[in-house]
């Protein structure tokens, strides 16, 4: 057996990896701060039923399970970190205004969630609870667009969609819950064959809607228009179309360019309001995501407006490009107080001194020096190592 091999989609972060996205983890933590949002930090491990919150199959599955020694309770490792913060918005802090909350930590995946993903994946996020109007879900989205832009991703796609226009179809329906789920895998995987099946034997103008809701993607203004005229003119489904206007137009900006899609459900085991999602022509899979999930902390005894967004690091570092090492400079190993000073006033002003402990200059190259401090006249002096290229 080969003890060094990992499990499959799991990986190691080397030393140029580990760097960089510790890196954009304090950017992005740095403009959270700046921003109003406060630090915290759940544990990897909870009992199952704090994470797997509303019954959702999609979670279960994609949770890791085991059996607690000490209560004989089944455990689970964390697989989202949002379902921690409100927990920890409605259970620990209790406050009653609006409260900025912002995290960074390892999530783990049964399956890989992409074509190219680890199931070990870097989360870092911010949700904002205590405010249920458009201007908090702008608030976020920004942040999200705005920590994209601070790690040097740019043409950024976003994709903006409302599950309340779903929920507005199936609750006037009061469908069955197992149609309701059929449904939802069926528009989230945009399965017209499925929709066909399932849709036989509904109402024909709610079959008419659900069958268009996969159509209804591309340009905002020309996919809210068709949907205002295409999708029944229920309240509900008025204000979520209004809203997706009113947020597409502020953000315009901020993006290479926004879309609709109002097939897109993810997150509808939790969401209720505005979802979103951004890409880059860098990745297949979506790079940062998040929505409007304000009955969440119902679970945990208190039901608070919130919204936020989340992003794996490690899948920013794939897509930036390679950075240009930094050369440090090679000191010899002596016991020289003059030495030690110069090593430390270098390193002071942010430089990366290494210490030749071994004496054999051939090493120099794995750390990536190309000066040397040497000694002249009783001075310690930076020169660039003769052959260096």
């Amino acid at each position: 057996m080969q003890n060094w091999l990992l499990p499959e989609y799991i990986q190691d972060m080397l030393p140029d990896e580990a760097w960089r996205v510790e890196q954009i983890r304090a950017q992005i933590l740095d403009l959270l701060r700046k921003s109003g949002y406060q630090l915290v930090a759940p544990p990897l491990l909870e009992y199952a039923e704090s994470l797997l919150i509303n019954g959702s199959a999609d979670m279960d599955l994609r949770t890791f399970k085991l059996v607690d020694q000490l209560s004989g309770r089944t455990l689970a490792l964390r697989a989202d970190i949002t379902p921690q913060v409100a927990r920890i918005d409605a259970h620990l802090l209790n406050r009653q205004g609006v409260t900025r909350l912002c995290y960074v930590g390892s999530v783990l995946h049964t399956q890989p969630a992409g074509l190219t993903r680890t199931r070990e994946l870097m989360q870092i996020g911010a949700e904002l609870y205590g405010h249920s109007g458009l201007d908090s879900d702008l608030e976020i989205q920004r942040l999200m667009l705005q920590s994209l832009t601070l790690v040097g991703i740019e043409n950024v796609h976003l994709d903006l969609g409302h599950v309340g226009v779903f929920r507005a179809l199936v609750n006037h329906a009061n469908l069955d819950k197992n149609l309701e789920g059929e449904l939802f895998v069926a528009l989230q995987s945009k399965d017209s064959a499925a929709l066909q099946i399932l849709t036989q034997a509904l109402d024909e103008a709610l079959r008419n809607a659900l069958l268009r809701l996969p159509t209804l993607y591309g340009d905002c203004a020309e996919v809210l228009g068709r949907a205002r005229i295409e999708l029944p003119g229920y309240d509900e489904i008025h204000a979520a179309l209004d809203d997706l206007y009113s947020i597409s137009s502020k953000l315009q900006p901020l993006v290479s360019s926004v879309g609709i899609d109002l097939a897109d459900l993810r997150g509808y085991h939790y969401h209720t309001g505005m979802v979103f999602a951004a890409y880059h022509a860098g990745s297949h899979d979506v790079i940062a995501l998040g929505g409007r999930y304000d009955d969440l902390g119902k679970s945990f005894g208190r039901a608070r407006a919130a919204t936020g967004f989340s992003m794996d690091l490690r899948q920013l570092y794939a897509l930036m490009p390679a950075p240009t090492p930094k050369s440090g400079i090679c000191a010899p190993h002596a016991q020289d107080v003059s030495l030690q000073a110069k090593v430390a006033q270098l390193r002071a002003a942010g430089e990366i001194v290494v210490v030749d402990l071994s004496g054999n200059k051939a090493h120099r190259a794995e750390w990536q020096c190309d000066r040397e401090l040497v000694l002249r006249d009783g001075v310690w002096l930076v020169a660039a190592i003769q052959g260096h290229l």
